[in-house]
């Protein structure tokens, strides 16, 4: 594997720059004295940003933006072997490093590498922990994985020891990270278009874990079906989180205000008892502070100091993100795309001031459609009303005989109305003729569902 020499800036090229991660490591490198530059399909804010500070960016992806004097090419899982820019690299003979190698490279710079993984709520915890040290007086480097608006952005580069980046385990990616402090989140099953099964991705994590040197730590949530088998042979330290008071740190009297934010005492091992409280919704956010919390003590942060920034943590893009009003209701928006994820999204909107609950919901990819049908067919069924989009591909084909109408079936099957529309502009024009005064509209799905609400506050 070829190894970056950070004190020997070089030219690197992405291909695929404008992804939430890629665009993060671009400007990341461009602060060291990288020269960089990378491809995307289309321009966008991320691009742009690059742009302005001094990478050079192709749109379309071609043979001939490869050059001799690229040192280094960067690519993601999503690029496939027969990519005309990868194939140029072979060519060139040009070293190539996955994002997540490249990834892995950079914690090696950093005395404190933090690594947040899981199935769900990765994005969240990341950015609460990052408002943690940012309130803390840190200068912290960040990777988020999505838009965190006091950063403005997705990344932060800082001057501090501490290096906080998520941990996504598609393609094992995670296992080319080199953590000092790891936090397991929770662990479904999930990307099963690459993972056999759940045995095959607790062995991830497993493998992830023993990343781990004996001198460091592991933070993971004590609710994880016999999380012993993940923690098994570890030589580093061990803390546990969760709903049970075996766990090192576990909330309780969890309580709801007006507009479905929680507060609750969370209760240590020895004792001890501290009052926090949430600006964003629902159950699962309790337990993504507690995980923050968790590593703000293992890093000496004082409590105070925790329980302010969270209560001024107001949520990234695209996670229960409060889009506006339209003709009296309120259109909120929410990135889940996982059984799991719904649940606790389509649970937190019962707290939240409202008459009538409208889901729109795209499905993320065929094989995760197929994969969890019914499962999405029970847990949407929370939503008093539900508007399906077509699925959205993403990285696959359509060649699984599954679709949106397929989902729509099984969700009458269990007596719940359901509607589906080809297009957003049928959907919007549904949303205009039945949404009503003090309704709750959320758009839901991994893709560019996000479109529907934005466009209905245009109109």
């Amino acid at each position: 594997m070829y190894h970056i020499n950070f004190h020997n800036p070089i030219h690197i090229y992405f291909i695929g720059i404008g992804g939430i991660s890629m665009s993060g490591l671009a400007e990341i490198l461009l602060s060291e004295g990288f020269r960089v530059s990378g491809s995307d399909r289309a321009a966008s804010p991320l691009t742009e940003k690059l742009k302005e500070l001094g990478a050079t960016i192709y749109y379309g992806q071609r043979e001939e933006n490869l050059t001799s004097d690229i040192d280094l090419v960067v690519y993601t899982s999503a690029i496939k072997a027969d990519n005309p820019e990868m194939a140029a690299t072979r060519k060139l003979s040009i070293p190539a490093l996955s994002r997540a190698q490249l990834l892995g490279q950079m914690m090696h710079n950093y005395k404190t590498p933090i690594a947040i993984s899981g199935t769900h709520g990765k994005t969240t915890t990341t950015s609460m922990v990052s408002q943690i040290l940012l309130e803390n007086g840190d200068d912290p480097t960040l990777s988020i994985g999505g838009i965190y608006k006091p950063i403005g952005g997705n990344i932060r580069v800082g001057s501090s020891e501490h290096f906080v980046t998520e941990a996504c385990e598609y393609t094992n990616s995670f296992l080319s990270f080199y953590p000092k402090i790891s936090i397991i989140l929770n662990i479904e099953e999930d990307h099963l278009d690459f993972f056999k099964d759940i045995d095959d991705i607790r062995n991830s994590f497993h493998e992830f874990a023993r990343l781990l040197p004996a001198d460091g730590t592991l933070i993971i949530n004590g609710d994880i079906c016999h999380y012993e088998e993940i923690t098994d042979g570890l030589s580093c330290r061990v803390i546990t989180y969760g709903s049970s008071p075996d766990s090192d740190y576990y909330p309780k009297d969890i309580i709801y205000d007006g507009s479905g934010c929680p507060s609750f005492h969370l209760m240590h091992k020895d004792g001890k008892e501290e009052v926090f409280s949430l600006r964003v919704p629902g159950e699962h956010n309790v337990y993504n502070a507690v995980a923050a919390i968790a590593l703000a003590d293992l890093l000496g942060i004082p409590v105070d100091v925790s329980a302010r920034a969270l209560l001024h943590y107001g949520g990234t893009d695209r996670r229960f993100e409060y889009k506006g009003k339209v003709n009296g209701f309120t259109i909120i928006d929410d990135y889940a795309h996982h059984p799991t994820e719904i649940k606790a999204t389509l649970t937190a909107v019962q707290n939240y001031p409202h008459h009538t609950t409208w889901c729109v919901f795209q499905p993320h990819t065929y094989s995760r459609t197929k994969a969890f049908l019914t499962d999405f067919a029970k847990v949407l069924t929370l939503s008093d009303e539900i508007i399906l989009a077509d699925i959205y591909a993403a990285r696959e084909k359509d060649d699984l005989g599954i679709s949106s109408r397929t989902l729509q079936a099984e969700i009458e099957k269990l007596g719940h109305r359901c509607h589906y529309f080809a297009s957003f502009e049928e959907i919007q024009n549904f949303i205009l003729e039945n949404c009503t005064k003090d309704d709750l509209l959320i758009t839901m799905g991994a893709g560019d569902v996000v479109k529907i609400g934005e466009n209905l506050l245009q109109r």
